[in-house]
């Protein structure tokens, strides 16, 4: 969706008129904003100065996705995207359960994106036996635990795993749907699941699994993350649940936010993900959830899946679209074009909400922008759309349901500037 960035950096300039948003003091300003020697000013630096004309022009500091899997060159596609850092799932092959398989996964990072990896919540995520938690975070550096893609079924196995998560001070992220209820389904109930005669998913797949991890966030006090919310009825019970005060959080995917069943256009399995699009009904009530904070994370589920995969069409095609080239302009389109979100917030489901749940990713106390050594931020242009053409995507994947839509688009990536 984007070029990569091309500023001056061996030289003082300006960009000129650009609006600074800073989520943690939570300001929106428009304004010159100064870099020389690799310092941010807020006067003009003595001698010449390059001029870059950014009216129109968002800067923000780099996002961060706390649900991307990475079978596909993440780093690129979240650079180009505007994130900064990335909390990678551990449903790889073999599964991420063991502090080498943690540190190989976060030396992935590199160009300025981090890599936090999320531990397997089970042994080999398969559900029968908590993995070794303390090991996973005390020496291999898990940032949260997660089985995504399957979720831990057995209530028990649950409780134990979410009494020493609470003890290590680590979330656990949960894709919450029910093996059992889900059985074969593919997509949620609309025109094309009975044209086509696929097998539907009931949305209690989702709301029971939700209900069951609040009720043992409530039991043990381990703070638990609602993965791709994707249901009315899992918005309102998260949203009751953070009123009685119990330690469950939520999460809203750019599709979820802009799409629905009904829009599936027929047998294209790029539309196809877990969980499904939901109702028009439910696409509402989890913009509602954003809006007013009880989703208080925005996330990709980013999940990469080759051509030849998915050209077996939606019943035979693998779960996932990828995300992270298209989530600022999706995102934005659903949330501040479409329900007029204030742009400080928006920025914020995708930058302090993050760091709400994964404390490995704060923001600091200080203005980003503030007078100092300059820090990496990103440039978006809202105002512009672009055609979206995966065959164009850094990742090297291209299976997304938003080929051919106009969205706003992210300008240059991720920007670093280094002293002269």
């Amino acid at each position: 969706m984007s070029d990569l960035p091309h500023f001056p950096s061996s030289e003082a300039f300006v960009l000129r008129g650009v609006t600074v948003v800073d989520p943690v003091p939570g300001t929106e300003e428009e304004r010159d904003l100064f870099v020389a020697d690799g310092r941010f000013l807020s006067e003009p630096p003595a001698g010449p100065v390059a001029e870059v004309d950014a009216a129109g022009l968002v800067a923000f500091p780099p996002l961060t996705d706390v649900h991307v899997h990475a079978r596909d060159n993440i780093v690129a596609a979240g650079r180009a995207g505007g994130f900064g850092r990335l909390v990678t799932m551990a449903n790889q092959t073999p599964p991420v359960d063991t502090p080498e398989a943690v540190r190989a996964m976060a030396a992935l990072g590199r160009d300025g994106v981090a890599v936090l990896p999320a531990a397997c919540v089970t042994r080999g995520r398969a559900g029968r036996e908590v993995a070794e938690l303390e090991a996973l975070a005390r020496e291999g550096g898990a940032v949260a635990f997660s089985d995504d893609g399957t979720m831990v079924a057995d209530d028990a196995v649950m409780e134990e795993a979410m009494a020493r998560a609470a003890a290590l001070g680590l979330p656990i992220l949960d894709h919450a749907m029910v093996p059992a209820l889900m059985g074969a389904g593919v997509v949620r109930d609309c025109a094309a699941a009975r044209a086509c005669g696929w097998p539907v998913v009931p949305p209690e797949t989702e709301t029971r699994a939700v209900e069951r991890d609040i009720a043992l966030s409530r039991r043990t006090g381990c703070a638990v993350h609602i993965q791709h919310v994707s249901c009315a009825a899992s918005v309102e019970r998260i949203r009751a649940a953070r009123a009685d005060g119990v330690r469950v959080s939520g999460e809203a995917t750019p599709h979820h936010l802009l799409l629905c069943a009904e829009d599936i256009p027929g047998d294209d399995a790029n539309w196809k993900m877990n969980p499904p699009l939901g109702t028009r009904e439910d696409r509402e009530a989890v913009r509602r959830g954003v809006l007013d904070g009880t989703l208080s994370v925005l996330a990709t589920d980013h999940a990469p899946h080759p051509a030849a995969a998915k050209a077996h069409g939606f019943a035979g095609g693998p779960f996932g679209i990828v995300g992270l080239e298209t989530a600022l302009g999706a995102s934005h389109r659903a949330l501040v074009e479409e329900c007029g979100m204030p742009l400080v917030e928006y920025i914020r489901r995708w930058t302090t909400g993050p760091a709400s749940v994964v404390s490995a990713c704060p923001l600091p106390e200080v203005p980003w922008f503030a007078d100092g050594p300059a820090r990496p931020f990103v440039l978006a242009d809202f105002g512009t759309r672009r055609t979206v053409d995966p065959s164009r995507f850094l990742g090297g994947t291209a299976n997304s349901p938003f080929r051919g839509l106009p969205l706003a688009c992210v300008h240059g990536g991720v920007a670093r500037f280094e002293p002269r």
